[in-house]
């Protein structure tokens, strides 16, 4: 899990009021409750050192979010949600545990570039059953081990200390990761591309 290091970029901007109307809209008094929430902890959390927003973060999503899979939710067998669409249905699958956080962090001035969605093999349950699984990598550093954001466990610790998961391949906005190959373009991610086109017209503007 080698990061590559850019300069930041500038914050991801919401639309609150946009935001705000198309929860109501969409989900009713319960939507609205649940991004005024959200909305609230940011505004708790900007001025933080980043562990602090790591954890609450961290903490907000995996409270927040039931882990339930997209066809029940989207009756989709594969669907990125927008951080609204989440909340608004308190619903999610890991991808969405993920997303949520890790635009939450951008709005809050993390770069882009010390976070990096990662998928793993995870073994779960009592068999230690291997499942496919995203994470969210937090790198401090280009070289450093990164911090595991996870909805399957509380704790934020070091990838080397997560010994359940073993990486498959990561991407975030610079490209996508795989080990023995050249990094790719994002834009071949069909479901990402997708996600931030909805997040544009719902009020969630890079």
């Amino acid at each position: 899990m080698v990061a590559l290091w850019c300069p930041p970029v500038s914050a991801l901007q919401f639309d609150e009021a946009q935001l705000t109307r198309l929860a109501d809209q969409w989900f009713g008094p319960s939507g609205v409750d649940a991004i005024d929430r959200w909305l609230r902890l940011l505004e708790q959390s900007r001025e933080q050192p980043e562990q602090v927003q790591l954890k609450a973060i961290n903490q907000f999503w995996n409270s927040e979010i039931q882990d339930q899979d997209d066809y029940r939710v989207w009756q989709r067998k594969d669907y990125w949600a927008t951080p609204l669409e989440s909340l608004g249905r308190g619903l999610g699958d890991c991808e969405d545990f993920a997303l949520g956080k890790y635009f939450s962090l951008v709005h809050l001035g993390v770069a882009p570039e010390k976070l990096r969605f990662i998928y793993v093999q995870a073994k779960v349950g009592p068999k230690n059953q291997s499942i496919a699984h995203m994470v969210l990598g937090y790198y401090p550093s280009p070289d450093a081990d990164p911090l595991v954001l996870d909805n399957l466990k509380s704790a934020i610790l070091p990838a080397s200390r997560r010994k359940d998961l073993t990486p498959v391949f990561s991407f975030n906005t610079t490209g996508i990761f795989a080990p023995g190959a050249a990094p790719a373009s994002v834009d071949r991610i069909g479901l990402w591309r997708s996600l931030l086109n909805r997040m544009n017209a719902q009020g969630l503007k890079p």
